[in-house]
């Protein structure tokens, strides 16, 4: 790998230009779901307070000219969140800045690309960290025939129940946690099995709008915000020329769903499902811990300059049994 001629400077204008980008990323949820903590440091340590604490009846009556009585709150250090660096560039030729013509502009467009690739990349880290079996407080499995302990029938099937499904999975969350779910992550094929389904139609149908509705769902779900993740990815091999017929590319959610509560309003004693930790600490970072790099490269060939994105993050499951998971419901 040639060596840099410098260590490069960070371009603002384009840092701008990736932050509009992925602001403007519908198709990922990333950045989303759970509240981005911005921190200064790449690592650090956080707490997590004693759900039981939080419940138990303390209150004692006080006797005349007596103390009050003082209640405890226990708190457990959590393992330090490390935000890793991730980065991706392009290299722009000399040749390619001269043949673009106005009004496209190659530094813009590369910018908007390589932001693309992060948010993918950072879109999949999210899927891997928390939709999934094992972590969660519970794990709930759709079936064909008759659902048993921890099971369901599958959405998919006309004789399943989603809104009796739903009121069990939210009284169940509600009673162990003391918080109602209120949210949701549906994979688009659950959400298509859900807008066609009888049960869903049948309570709809008096409605203004009369047509099912990510919005109508979460109303009849009683949940504040459901999440449709629309991203795909290619998870064919790298060609060294253009194949598509090694490409395989599909939806990064399939067939599952998350419910659980999230706070709007992180604190150090607000409970809630997860954390996003943005190293905004890195200079010229946005505040999603991301940067565009321009460096020059002219080892590469005279006036060669790279555009390199970083974006530097980790993310946290905070309150597993915030959570329900449900899988295999078409």
């Amino acid at each position: 790998m040639p060596e840099f001629t410098n260590l490069g400077h960070i371009d603002r204008a384009l840092t701008n230009i990736s932050v509009a980008y992925m602001q403007g990323a519908n198709a990922f949820i990333a950045d989303q779901v759970f509240p981005i903590i911005k921190v200064q440091k790449r690592s650090d340590v956080y707490f997590k307070y004693s759900k039981s604490d939080s419940f138990r009846n303390e209150v004692r009556e006080r006797g005349r000219g007596a103390e009050s009585y003082g209640m405890e709150w226990n708190v457990e250090l959590e393992e330090p969140y490390f935000c890793r660096k991730y980065a991706l560039h392009y290299d722009i030729s000399p040749e390619e800045k001269v043949n673009y013509d106005q009004p496209i502009n190659v530094d813009k467009d590369t910018a908007e690309i390589l932001s693309a690739k992060m948010l993918l990349k950072r879109e999949i880290d999210f899927q891997d960290k928390f939709f999934k079996t094992g972590i969660w407080g519970k794990d709930i499995a759709g079936v064909s025939g008759a659902p048993s302990t921890n099971q369901v029938k599958k959405w998919s099937d006309p004789a399943s129940d989603p809104v009796g499904d739903m009121a069990n999975i939210m009284l169940a969350q509600a009673g162990a946690t003391g918080y109602r779910p209120n949210f949701a992550i549906m994979s688009p094929d659950v959400f298509y099995a859900l807008k066609n389904h009888e049960a869903v139609l049948d309570r709809i149908k008096y409605t203004q709008k009369g047509i099912v509705t990510v919005d109508l769902i979460a109303s009849l779900f009683e949940l504040d915000k459901i999440f449709i993740p629309w991203g795909v990815v290619n998870g064919g091999p790298t060609t060294p020329k253009y194949d598509e017929t090694m490409d395989a590319t599909d939806f990064i959610y399939s067939g599952q769903m998350l419910v659980g509560y999230r706070t709007l309003t992180p604190s150090i004693k607000a409970p809630t499902a997860g954390y996003i930790f943005a190293w905004t600490g890195l200079e010229g970072a946005s505040a999603y811990g991301s940067r565009m790099v321009r460096i020059k490269m002219d080892q590469l060939g005279l006036g060669t300059e790279r555009l390199e994105c970083e974006m530097a993050y980790d993310m946290k499951l905070v309150c597993a049994d915030m959570g329900t998971f449900l899988t295999d419901l078409v």
